[in-house]
Formats: structure tokens, C-alpha cells, sequence
């Protein structure tokens, strides 16, 4: 980790950037951080977590609804990441939806008066 360390021989203060905190994040287990802080870090840092680990699940039970739920967005996750590795190979980029216009009053009144003008 990167540091600055102020003073010869004295205990100092440590100045840590931010870059080589998401880095040690990344390495794994931050020693000396509870799971709270660790957790917080990780959400304040955006730094992801290390590709050896896995998810961790919640322990409380789902109802039926909530598992159909929650195995259809894995299923349709499942189908995105199937056509996006599909149009990779393909050589396609992948495809992006943009939002429908809306109307606008003002914009509506702006183009009135244009044509007015014209």
C-alpha cells in the first residue's frame, strides 16, 4: 500500500490513497476491519471483491414468490449474458435501447414559434 510517513523513528501517521485501498480490498480479507467496516469500505471504494469468493446468501427463508421471483432474474440475467458473449463473437456491438422522447410543453411551444418565425 502506498504511504506517507511523517517523523524518523516516531510512531507516525499513515496516509493511505485511495487507489491502494481498493487494492487491498481486492487482494482479499482487510485485516484489523470488522465485517461492518470492511463491508462499508468495499461500498464507499466501489472495490470488488476478490474473484475467489463467493456471494454470500442471507439466512432467512424465501417465500415460494419470492424464489420465482428471484429464479426468473437469474434466468433472464442468464439469457443477457448468453447474447452479449454471442454478439462479442460475432464481431456486433452490443445494442442499447434509448429512452422514448417525451413530450414537453415547453419544448412544443418552442417549436411554435419557430414556425411562426419561418
Amino acid at each position: 500500500m502506498e504511504s506517507k510517513r511523517k517523523g524518523a523513528g516516531r510512531t507516525a501517521d499513515v496516509v493511505v490513497t485511495e487507489g491502494a485501498a481498493q487494492a487491498a480490498l481486492r487482494r482479499g480479507a482487510a485485516p484489523g476491519l470488522t465485517a461492518e467496516e470492511e463491508k462499508v469500505l468495499r461500498l464507499r471504494l466501489g472495490a470488488a471483491l476478490p474473484r475467489t469468493s463467493e456471494l454470500e446468501w442471507t439466512e432467512r427463508e424465501l417465500s415460494e414468490d419470492q424464489q420465482i421471483e428471484l429464479q426468473a432474474a437469474q434466468i433472464e440475467a442468464w439469457m443477457k449474458w448468453k447474447d452479449h458473449l454471442a454478439r462479442q463473437r460475432a464481431g456486433q456491438p452490443a445494442t442499447r435501447t434509448l429512452p422514448a422522447p417525451q413530450p414537453s410543453r415547453v419544448k412544443e411551444k418552442i417549436v411554435r414559434a419557430l414556425r411562426k418565425k419561418a
